[in-house]
């Protein structure tokens, strides 16, 4: 029979607890001086690798699979490589025998997951599992409840071990597996024990930071990665690490060269039929009256969130249909027929639906539609909600693109956004913004409102846009983004007060 510990499992095997907290440790010595003294004079070898090719293979396999099925999702997590300075680190202390982290200055710069077992057979890989099933007992902290550190939140004895697994920067892992004839394991001296050694750079665990930040998978990705996106984890192509090392790249990245594209871009940005068409388009919601019919007022692709007057009820402008309504009906008689709004007026957010061969008359609210037998293009009406928001949500959590076209609601933003960092609040582009933004700072971006007060914005959900480009507007530098992988996007509209 096989020892076991019940503090952690009852499966013959056992964690350390004391797992080594991460400080903030300025001017720490880099990490291939500390590795140096594990640094063998002898050439590398196959045979002599502390662990076998098929169990470093099969960590790392894991290690990535578990790191994109992180839930919540993460937006920055980093594709991990394996690094043979950080194996021959952990073959140097998994022969030491002791049950504990070390060395002491090699910590400085790494962080390690330990666990050691001994009677059956367990992989590498059942141990690296068993980190991460630490998750169970884990609570993600959301960048709101983070003021300015993030708590901690872990219901069992460990967490550190899942999320060392977990830490987005953390891109490099190096293991060993020793057996050790004697090994001490809390009092317990254990014989031809199976001790098994992960070191991890960067380190994880920062005392009060979160382990990734959240949104859509490789939304945030470092720009080193060029885009790349494999399996929701920041993915850097090979062909994109090489084109630094071309000629063409370096002259890319000569100053003069986006400077000029700056110069062609910015004319077609601003010159005056675009200044005018902008100022049109500054607000999604239309004014409308009680006669005004969809055929006359929708014309373009703002045409979906209208302001109904008061007293349409009395009104004589006539509504073929139920629940689809014809193309030539009154809005907002349609919309007290269905009852989304009263003779008080308000909101109402229609639907396009194509051609119904015909309409049906009813008696709704104590209006009464008319018949049409005739193929017509129709609508349909709905109420609009409005939403109190922070300033981290994105339209990516609230109203994603879809298609038919889905509404949002009218928001509320509160005041002072502006200043929030962008790790929790990004901005992504100029007039159209991808939907991993948030959407009030956006708004303060886009100049919908104004920060010291806040207020209420439209939004529309629109398809992906292939770049968006970063300025500076309002105080506010959004950001680019060259090549998303996933996600829509948005337009955000200011709402007449």
């Amino acid at each position: 029979m096989s020892p076991t510990l019940a503090c952690i499992v009852s499966l013959g095997l056992a964690f350390l607890i004391c797992q080594t907290q991460a400080f903030f440790l300025p001017n720490a010595t880099h990490l291939e001086k500390l590795l140096s003294k594990y640094q063998n004079d002898q050439p590398h070898s196959r045979s002599k690798r502390a662990i076998p090719r098929a169990d470093r293979e099969e960590i790392l396999k894991l290690h990535n699979k578990l790191r994109g099925q992180v839930y919540p999702s993460a937006s920055n997590m980093e594709y991990m490589t394996w690094d043979d300075e950080l194996e021959k680190s952990a073959t140097a202390w998994a022969q030491e025998c002791i049950w504990e982290h070390g060395p002491a200055t090699l910590l400085v710069s790494i962080g390690q997951n330990l666990a050691v077992h001994w009677g059956r057979y367990r992989s590498p890989a059942f141990h690296v599992q068993s980190w991460y099933d630490e998750v169970k007992d884990y609570t993600y902290p959301y960048p709101h409840e983070c003021d300015p550190w993030c708590p901690e939140r872990c219901s069992g004895p460990m967490c550190t071990h899942y999320t060392q697994i977990v830490w987005a920067t953390t891109n490099k892992v190096g293991c060993a597996v020793n057996t050790c004839r004697r090994i001490n394991v809390w009092g317990d001296v254990w014989e031809n024990a199976v001790y098994l050694v992960c070191n991890y750079s960067p380190k994880g665990n920062w005392i009060g930071e979160a382990p990734y930040r959240n949104g859509s998978p490789c939304s945030e990705c470092p720009p080193s990665y060029g885009g790349g996106c494999r399996n929701n984890l920041c993915y850097r192509d090979e062909t994109y690490a090489q084109k630094p090392e071309t000629d063409e790249t370096n002259e890319v990245e000569m100053s003069q060269i986006p400077e000029e594209k700056h110069v062609w871009v910015q004319p077609r940005v601003t010159k005056p039929t675009k200044t005018k068409k902008t100022t049109t388009d500054n607000y999604m919601t239309q004014i409308i009256k009680c006669e005004t019919k969809m055929r006359d007022k929708c014309k373009g692709s703002t045409c979906n969130r209208y302001q109904c007057p008061a007293g349409c009820f009395n009104n004589k402008a006539k509504i073929f249909g139920t629940l689809f309504y014809e193309s030539s009906s009154s809005i907002c008689r349609a919309a007290i027929h269905f009852g989304v709004i009263d003779d008080k007026g308000g909101l109402v957010d229609i639907t396009r639906n194509g051609r119904v061969p015909f309409f049906v008359r009813s008696e709704k609210n104590g209006i009464a539609s008319l018949s049409k037998y005739k193929a017509s293009n129709s609508f349909m009406v709905s109420k609009v909600t409005v939403q109190d928001l922070d300033c981290y949500s994105t339209v990516a959590e609230l109203c994603q693109f879809e298609k038919p076209a889905k509404h949002c609601p009218r928001i509320r933003c509160p005041a002072h956004c502006k200043n929030e960092p962008s790790y929790w609040a990004p901005v992504y582009g100029t007039n159209i913004y991808a939907d991993t933004s948030s959407i009030c700072r956006t708004a303060v971006h886009a100049g919908a409102i104004k920060d010291e007060t806040g207020g209420y914005v439209d939004v529309m959900p629109v398809d992906k846009k292939k770049i968006y480009v970063g300025s500076l507007r309002n105080g506010i530098q959004s950001e680019s983004l060259r090549t998303p992988r996933d996600g829509k996007a948005f337009r955000i509209f200011a709402v007449k007060q």
